[in-house]
């Protein structure tokens, strides 16, 4: 799994997920839980991977879309 987008913007993530299932990419929210634990104050941004395979059509698509992705390796 790689990540495309580190946000604390619940608005940013939920368009992305949606644009990446519209296209057939399935993606993860990692840090969901943890970012709520910590009462939401933006510590610790939640993280939408896609697996490797999908990376540069995930990629593609979110930039496409005017959003800022990720382009470090590995989570």
């Amino acid at each position: 799994m790689q990540p495309l987008i580190r946000s604390n913007d619940p608005v940013e993530l939920s368009f992305a997920q949606s644009l990446l299932s519209d296209a057939g990419i399935p993606c993860v929210l990692l840090d969901q839980h943890t970012s709520v634990l910590e009462g939401s104050i933006g510590a610790i941004p939640r993280r939408l991977c896609v697996a490797d395979d999908d990376l540069d059509k995930a990629r593609a698509l979110l930039v496409e879309a005017g959003l800022a992705v990720a382009l470090g390796a590995s989570a």
